[in-house]
């Protein structure tokens, strides 16, 4: 008899397994969640961050663009202050540097005494008799001479034994005429021609020391050639006095940069040749010789000159006459 085989019944899951089984996957649907919860957190904090970030960065731009309309003007400012500041400096420098300069040319001069000082020179000297008259009024009138020229080949000469005495330099003036004397001194001249000629002066006039221009408004408004002119006298032991023959002068300001005092003509005696007005105009000169301390006046050989000085003592009583040394120490 044949044994049948029994099969065998298929086994049941248990049910622990299954729950198992579920709870597993519960979990893993759980875990699923939160990551997709995280996911969505983090990615709407990005986006917020980018927001937020992008918003800082508009306040920053803001802030940039209104410093940027602000700080030109805090900038303008402070340059104006530094320049203001800057130019303060520069002028208290320059003022200082003036009061020295003005000690200085203060020094040089000898303004201190009992009366007013008044010099009175007299241009144009080129004759005896000229020279003649003017020591004849027994005054201390300076003679200012001029160099050897066509008409008088040997005026130098007149120098000789004076003490007292100026050197009158023709020097270009806008007036042509004025400007054929012998060797009249050009801004057109080299410098070399400028150094010579008063170097030729030295030659001449041994002991000169006061130099006045003749005529010269072009020259002595030249700033190039009156420097070289001026320095060049200096070198050689003259000081240049100003005939003021020209408001634009630049005499002033290059006496000024060498540190010396400047002297020029205050005031003409005899523009007109009649005894009343020159004695008008040397109480003119005595009422500035108060003002400041003293006064120069310039007049040239005319017989009316003479006798207008002759008859002036009245006139002059109130200042001390001196010659053009008496102001320098």
């Amino acid at each position: 008899m044949a044994i049948k085989s029994k099969k065998s019944a298929p086994k049941r899951k248990s049910p622990v397994k299954k729950r198992r089984r579920r709870k597993s996957k519960k979990s893993s649907n759980t875990k699923k969640n939160i990551f997709i919860v995280i996911g969505i957190f983090l990615l709407v904090s990005w986006v917020f961050f980018i927001y937020m970030l992008g918003e800082n960065q508009n306040d920053e731009t803001r802030k940039v663009r209104t410093d940027k309309s602000i700080k030109p003007v805090k900038e303008v400012a402070k340059k104006q202050e530094s320049k203001h500041v800057k130019k303060s400096s520069n002028k208290e420098q320059l003022l200082k540097e003036h009061d020295e300069i003005t000690k200085k040319r203060k020094s040089i001069l000898k303004l201190s005494s009992k009366k007013p000082k008044l010099v009175i020179i007299i241009d144009d000297v080129h004759t005896r008799s000229q020279l003649s008259a003017i020591q004849a009024l027994k005054m201390k009138i300076t003679p200012s001479i001029f160099p050897p020229y066509k008409l008088s080949p040997n005026s130098h000469m007149l120098a000789q034994g004076l003490e007292h005495y100026m050197i009158h330099l023709p020097m270009e003036s806008g007036n042509k005429q004025f400007n054929t004397q012998y060797k009249t001194l050009k801004v057109s001249f080299s410098n070399k021609r400028i150094e010579n000629r008063i170097k030729e002066l030295r030659l001449l006039f041994p002991k000169a020391k006061y130099i006045n221009n003749h005529t010269g408004s072009v020259f002595t408004s030249d700033y190039a050639s009156m420097h070289l002119a001026y320095k060049v006298m200096k070198e050689n032991g003259f000081v240049f006095i100003d005939s003021k023959t020209i408001s634009t002068s630049k005499v002033e300001a290059i006496a000024f940069s060498f540190g010396d005092a400047y002297v020029a003509r205050d005031i003409f005696i005899d523009n007109k040749h009649n005894v009343p007005y020159i004695h008008q105009q040397l109480k003119k000169a005595v009422e500035i010789a108060k003002a400041k301390g003293f006064a120069v006046a310039i007049g040239h050989p005319h017989a009316s000159t003479m006798k207008a000085l002759f008859t002036s003592g009245d006139i002059l009583s109130d200042v001390e006459l001196v010659y053009i040394d008496g102001i320098y120490r």
